[in-house]
């Protein structure tokens, strides 16, 4: 009978794929745990280790928010889920259809698990039903008591299975994943995990809480009518406004929900579900209820409506608003993406980032205007530089976010080791076109000498993949829609975007060098060539100089470093110089010295990459306004105070950051602005790789700097103000959210 039983088991769940989603979730489960309470035996679980596992449809890891656990305190974990694009999971109220995610725990002796912590569901609606879940990357973080005689030295080993439904449009699958963690266990306080400590302190903190809200139930034809007042709601204007409510069948999920607001707080009304049709109101209703303003858990007792809570408008349930944007990947979003992509590498062009790029361009041009073929050459093999890096710096950077590090575009100009390797090679370059030293100088004609120039295409595939690390600064401002959906896109087609954006950037020179007519017109080479890259020279020199700048916001007293390598790479170019100019079988001593002055140059470079970081002061980034160092905790404790909030997110190798905050950002008239509306300065240095940061940029649908936001009291979310800034932009701003 048991192994009978065993088989109709493993049938039901063999056809789950093909039955609805709203049917076939809850049934599956239901018999397989029927089987085993008549007595079949599951199969013994291999033993899991600490990691990510996956399905075909999504990927889930047991994580912590600290590094470690001390004994007697309480620690929290999270489920992180990655969902495949298209499918979902369930908030604790599945609404119409699937179910929701649980826990089975295998802990030490001595711990204990909480319950979930919830945060916000998505509303998901399918046809005529309503479903609350999750969709992407969402962490449901869970308390773990610690017991006082832990031993600090030692691991406690968590183990979970969490149960999952997994569904899309058109089917429902159950899924079982085994996880594992091995908590370490000290005495000091623990800081946050440095791979998801911050992205569950988030949610954790935004999780919705209750809050001084009192809130009152009845039913009226049919209808739930929700009262609430006081607290958070007092005195304040919401747009609209929805109930989650924590059972089903309260309400009717898919039902449209609409009410008023009142000086005290608001009414909603939604059709009631079957279960109080026809039972009646007969407890507390228990649930979520969710604002633009907010979303704070309320419990409604049964009892005639409250007062202040109506008169002043109507509301809705803003679901065109409210409902988030899943994972990114349909056709017109991708198509809408790859065209922002493309003009926003066109647009590149003309930014100062890519100056010193296109002064190499420009001197390889002129050299081969009068030789169609060589230009054609040159032109198809900068264009496969540029398209082969942004595949290596897109495809790195959606492996590693895969993996869980926060990042955005321009990482690399993250690292100090970066950014000096980047300087020494513009030196290099710049020393080179000044005619220091050349490279391919064996062949024949003006300019050939230039670094740019290598043998074969190599010298422009080489010019391609610099354009595209140094046009990464100034790449941002101008794709923050296009790479911020990109980044939650399917990765091919994520891949594509950045191509297109590659695409953009290369465009120009590839249609000039394919283009005999427009050749022709250029000037014939001549001894001019050679003033032309002379002249080119500087400003790569320039671009120099500005790396070992940010190099040296991003270190604490290291430039000297820097300075020192490129001294020494400089005497080396030089002296290898004159191992060219006094031909084969000469000039020993001074290849001798270029030798051990390239030696030096690179341990002194292998220094100034392990420099230690600077410490983040926060401010400075605007001449004439005082700033604080951003945090979620300051913008929270300034709003707390009745203050507008001005948040810039900033870099030093940000070059559109720079101009603005020397224009728009440090004006009397700004400063006075922020004075009259009573507001705080806030600003998020993002020179140096910061998880939070990297976290708020996204939250704000944003891949880069700069971004800045415009918080009023009253309101939770900010407003966005564009990346190009002008003085009366920010001006306005900071009166409208004083006002």
């Amino acid at each position: 009978m048991r192994i009978l039983l065993l088989l109709l088991t493993w049938c039901a769940l063999a056809l789950v794929p093909a039955l609805p989603a709203a049917a076939s979730a809850p049934a599956s489960e239901a018999a397989l745990r029927q089987a085993l309470a008549a007595g079949a035996t599951p199969v013994a679980k291999t033993p899991v280790s600490p990691g990510p596992q996956r399905t075909e449809r999504i990927e889930a890891e047991l994580v912590p928010m600290g590094a470690w656990v001390v004994p007697g305190s309480t620690a929290v974990v999270a489920i992180r889920q990655s969902i495949k694009p298209g499918w979902h999971t369930y908030w604790r109220n599945q609404g119409d259809s699937g179910g929701p995610t649980s826990l089975t725990w295998s802990l030490p002796a001595g711990v204990t698990a909480g319950d979930i912590l919830w945060p916000l569901p998505e509303r998901q609606r399918l046809q005529s039903l309503m479903n609350y879940g999750y969709s992407g990357v969402v962490f449901l973080p869970a308390t773990i008591e610690i017991p006082a005689a832990a031993t600090p030295g030692q691991s406690l080993s968590l183990r979970v299975t969490a149960h999952f439904y997994v569904c899309s449009d058109e089917m429902c699958v159950p899924e079982d994943l085994d996880l594992a963690l091995e908590l370490p266990v000290r005495e000091d306080a623990a800081p946050l995990d440095a791979r998801f400590g911050q992205a569950i302190q988030d949610v954790v903190a935004s999780a919705p809480r209750p809050a001084a809200i009192e809130a009152r139930a009845a039913l009226s034809d049919g209808k739930l009518i929700v009262t609430a007042n006081g607290g958070p709601l007092a005195g304040a204007a919401p747009k609209w406004a929805y109930f989650f409510p924590f059972e089903g069948g309260v309400i009717d999920h898919a039902a449209a929900q609409s009410g008023e607001r009142g000086p005290q707080g608001l009414t909603l009304g939604v059709a009631a579900g079957r279960g109080l049709t026809t039972g009646g109101l007969t407890g507390a209703i228990n649930g979520v209820l969710s604002t633009d303003l907010g979303a704070w858990e309320i419990t409604a007792e049964p009892g005639a409506a409250l007062t202040g809570v109506a008169g002043e408008g109507a509301i809705g349930d803003g679901e065109a608003l409210q409902a988030k944007t899943k994972a990114t990947g349909g056709p017109a979003d991708f198509a809408k993406a790859a065209l922002f992509a493309l003009l926003g590498g066109l647009i590149l062009n003309l930014m100062p980032c890519v100056f010193p790029i296109l002064a190499m361009k420009a001197a390889s041009l002129s050299r081969t205007a009068h030789d169609p073929a060589e230009a054609r050459r040159d032109g198809l093999a900068f264009l496969a530089g540029v398209l082969a890096t942004f595949v290596v710096l897109a495809g790195g950077l959606l492996a590693l976010r895969a993996g869980g590090q926060a990042l955005g575009w321009g990482f690399q100009l993250q690292s100090p080791a970066v950014v000096a390797a980047l300087a020494l090679l513009m030196l290099a370059v710049a020393l080179n076109l000044s005619g220091v030293f050349q490279i391919g100088a064996g062949l024949q004609g003006a300019g050939q000498g230039s670094l740019s120039r290598l043998p074969g295409a190599a010298g422009a595939f080489f010019t391609g993949v610099l354009a595209v690390v140094v046009a990464a600064p100034c790449t941002a401002p101008f794709m923050a829609f296009a790479l911020g959906a990109a980044l939650f896109m399917p990765w091919p087609m994520a891949l594509a975007v950045f191509l297109m954006l590659g695409l953009g950037l290369a465009l120009p020179y590839v249609l000039i060098s394919l283009n005999p007519r427009l050749l022709a017109r250029l000037p014939r080479p001549g001894p001019w060539m050679e003033t032309l890259r002379n002249l080119l020279a500087f400003p790569m020199y320039g671009a120099a100089l500005w790396l070992a700048w940010v190099y040296g916001r991003q270190t604490a007293d290291a430039l000297a470093l820097l300075f020192g390598a490129g001294l020494m790479l400089a005497l080396a170019l030089w002296l290898y110089g004159r191992v060219q100019a006094a031909g084969p079988g000469k000039g020993r001593a001074a290849g001798i010295g270029a030798l051990l002055a390239l030696i030096a140059a690179l341990g002194l470079g292998a220094l100034a990459a392990k420099a230690a970081p600077a410490k983040a002061d926060g401010a400075g980034a605007s001449a004439h306004l005082s700033s604080d160092a951003w945090s979620e905790q300051a913008v929270q404790a300034a709003l707390a105070e009745g203050r507008p909030v001005l948040v810039n997110f900033t870099a030093d190798w940000c070059v559109t950051c720079k101009v603005n905050e020397s224009t728009a950002l440090s004006s009397a008239r700004t400063a006075l602005a922020l004075e009259q509306a009573n507001a705080v300065y806030l600003v998020g240095d993002w020179t140096r790789r910061d998880d939070a940061i990297t976290a708020e940029l996204q939250r704000q649908g944003r891949s880069g700097v700069p971004l800045y936001l415009v918080y009023a009291p009253g309101k939770a979310e900010p407003r966005i103000l564009p990346q190009l800034l002008t003085e009366g932009v920010v001006i306005d701003a900071l009166k409208d959210a004083a006002a």
